[in-house]
């Protein structure tokens, strides 16, 4: 049975490259839409936000020369491409799935629209929330949090690759520090990579849960949907 009715869940760019680091790995991508298929199958409405540092990271490449506002732009459409690459991997398992872009491009998917995308998701079909918010200087982080608010999600599920909220990045620092709770306020005054700022700030003043999990484990992303302990739950008290 399902903690939670409807969720946001945010995928990074780096996640559906898998071991290559770069590109789409087929492999992960499907492994990812199986996973989603079986909370689907529970019942429970789910949006989902992709990054694009997988095939183009616009912020590295305004630090190289590239000008900000045209590298976000490209960063936004890399988003998109995973979007139809996800839709493409769940309509293969059957789940109806509906790619939605900040950046209009009626030939490609839908534009987003909120009232249409809470449809989508009453009518029991995914939807890929992609282009990030649609403008430059704001992180994917940032707009999943901005549309987890504005479709009503319960919760946002941050898939990582670790098995949650570190004191320090534990893939080099093995003796780093596990959270199994944080409160929004933690995050920030500890300055924990989890979200970006803008991110957490519109969790804290909407009192939106963020659950950060190990989307590498299979069954991981069932039990946090189940209401299981599983990865770092982020609310207002670490309490």
């Amino acid at each position: 049975m399902a903690a939670y009715q409807r969720i946001l869940l945010k995928l990074s760019g780096e996640q559906l490259a898998g071991t290559a680091g770069h590109g789409i790995d087929e492999a992960m991508i499907s492994g990812l839409a199986e996973e989603i298929r079986e909370i689907h199958d529970l019942g429970v409405q789910i949006g989902i936000v992709c990054g694009g540092g997988n095939i183009f990271r616009g912020l590295a490449a305004s630090t190289r020369g590239m000008d900000r506002v045209g590298a976000d732009y490209m960063g936004m459409l890399a988003t998109v491409i995973n979007g139809l690459a996800l839709q493409h991997s769940l309509e293969k398992r059957g789940v109806y799935t509906r790619v939605m872009s900040a950046i209009e491009m009626d030939r490609v998917c839908e534009p987003y629209i909120r009232r249409r995308a809470v449809r989508h998701l009453e009518k029991n079909r995914i939807v890929v929330l992609a282009a990030g918010t649609g403008n430059p200087y704001f992180t994917t982080d940032t707009a999943a949090a901005l549309r987890a608010i504005e479709i009503g999600a319960d919760v946002i599920l941050k898939a990582t690759k670790v098995d949650g909220v570190y004191s320090a990045d534990p893939m080099k620092e093995p003796s780093a520090t596990f959270f199994p709770r944080l409160s929004y306020l933690d995050i920030l005054n500890r300055g924990l990579k989890v979200m970006d700022s803008t991110a957490i700030s519109l969790c804290m003043d909407n009192r939106l849960p963020l659950i950060v999990f190990n989307a590498g484990v299979r069954g991981n992303l069932l039990r946090v949907v189940q209401g299981e302990a599983v990865g770092t739950i982020v609310k207002e008290s670490a309490a």
